[in-house]
């Protein structure tokens, strides 16, 4: 692949979680790109395989990121395939339908109607939204941050959202464990500091994709509405590219350009994250 530039990762092993999803797929393909060696962990095996399969030095694991005992199983495994790790890419996280609802705003009467308000929200739906975001970055964070501890050159990349920065509509649950994540971010920078283990995180503004598809786009693949506010609200007046997040990554996990940067949420979002409407 073509990068921005190109980072010297020879000596680093990168522990990437969901690793075969959009976006980190392509983060591990730049990855492999600097010569880093790369352990994907995503549930989806099949998929993670065929990735580290097209890249040079990567193997894959099938990994849930809320078992601890997988976790602590699958990092045996790759101590003994590759060593210990220098960095991790917290990549696992994601919405689901039933923490979301049909409208942006309540109105008077929707309680009568057919359609999924607030007081309809799932429980069981929100707490796996905020299990796969929080959890998932929490628990494979005290698995493999063991391996960095007094290492020169390691560091952590959580994945973040704007929605940590203004929570959008119809998606409270997503919105609010994404505003976790920023808030963990800065919190486990400043805990880490001592022992050498920088924490950023990135907070990609909006990218069509397979997870958010069914908000952006009708069946006929015409724009929904809310694709035509989120693009008014967007100074750059369009959506994001997969690869444009991989020059802030880059920089980021680079020991030499970003030695001083810890506890930090880089916006990557056309300017949404700066624009008042008016």
């Amino acid at each position: 692949m073509e990068l921005p530039f190109k980072i010297d990762l020879k000596e680093k092993l990168v522990v990437v979680t969901g690793g075969s999803g959009v976006i980190c797929s392509e983060l591990c393909r730049a990855l492999d790109a600097c010569d880093a060696k790369i352990a994907i962990l995503d549930l989806g095996y099949e998929n993670a395989n065929k990735l580290a399969d097209s890249l040079k030095h990567a193997k894959a694991y099938k990994c849930n990121v809320l078992d601890k005992k997988c976790l602590s199983e699958v990092h045996e495994q790759i101590l003994q395939d590759f060593g210990k790790v220098d960095i991790l890419i917290n990549g696992a996280g994601g919405n689901n339908p039933k923490a979301t609802t049909d409208n942006e705003y309540f109105e008077l009467n929707d309680l009568n109607k057919e359609m999924k308000t607030f007081f309809d929200l799932d429980q069981e739906g929100f707490n796996f939204v905020f299990d796969l975001n929080i959890l998932g970055t929490l628990l494979p964070t005290q698995e493999f941050a063991k391996d960095m501890i007094g290492k020169k050159g390691c560091s952590i990349l959580n994945i973040s959202s704007m929605n940590a920065f203004t929570p959008l509509t119809k998606i409270p649950a997503y919105s609010s464990a994404k505003s976790a994540v920023s808030n963990f971010t800065k919190w486990l920078a400043v805990h880490f500091s001592h022992v050498g283990i920088r924490v950023n995180a990135i907070a990609p503004g909006f990218f069509s994709t397979a997870q958010n598809k069914t908000l952006l786009w009708n069946e006929d693949g015409s724009p929904t509405a809310r694709t035509h506010k989120i693009l008014d609200a967007t100074p750059m007046g369009r959506f994001g590219e997969v690869n444009e997040l991989v020059g802030a990554t880059l920089f980021l996990l680079d020991e030499k350009a970003a030695s001083f940067i810890t506890g930090v949420i880089l916006p990557i979002d056309g300017g949404f994250s700066s624009y008042s409407g008016v």
